[in-house]
């Protein structure tokens, strides 16, 4: 078991990780990214969603610090905010939609567990994609759904994101 530096929250706030790094009650989270089916995922996914911003009036990001308790800051692979966005350079508010993309190395527990902390905080969906099989699970308040035919809808929402379209796009 390795030992945990504390750091203080103003020195990560302007440090620069590469890859960044989560920050939770002091300590540095390393994320599990960089592997090409992870990072083709989530290019194609930002683009696609950026593509369709207007029409859906959202704001899209990766890899955005956000804060997501007073010592906590977390980033999700891709997000989406309805607009208007918030205009933090750390944002406090919650994204409408946060996804995780699997990557080799992570742990699904780990990742269930990020996504419980999430949606106990107020993200109303959580989405998580293997980026090889392109099976998907989204978390909401009210339990994990299936993601049928690999199409993620959105409840009372005009976002829709098949993700074979995604990735032929």
């Amino acid at each position: 078991m390795g030992v945990e530096t504390l750091i203080s929250l103003e020195e990560y706030l302007h440090a620069s990780y590469s890859p960044d790094r989560e920050y939770c009650d002091g300590v540095l989270v390393e994320r599990n990214v960089g592997d090409s089916p992870q990072a083709l995922l989530q290019a194609a996914l930002a683009a696609y969603l950026h593509r369709r911003r207007k029409q859906w009036n959202i704001s899209v990001y990766t890899e955005l610090r956000i804060r997501t308790r007073e010592k906590r800051y977390r980033i999700p692979d891709v997000c989406a905010y309805v607009l208007p966005a918030p205009e933090e350079r750390f944002p406090s508010q919650m994204p409408i939609l946060w996804i995780e993309i699997l990557s080799q190395d992570d742990k699904i527990v780990d990742v269930w567990s990020k996504a419980g902390e999430l949606i106990e905080i107020g993200v109303p969906y959580v989405w998580i994609i293997n980026p090889n099989t392109l099976e998907s699970e989204l978390r909401t308040s009210s339990g994990i759904n299936g993601v049928p035919d690999k199409t993620l809808r959105l409840a009372n929402s005009p976002i829709v994101v098949p993700l074979l379209d995604v990735m032929t796009e």
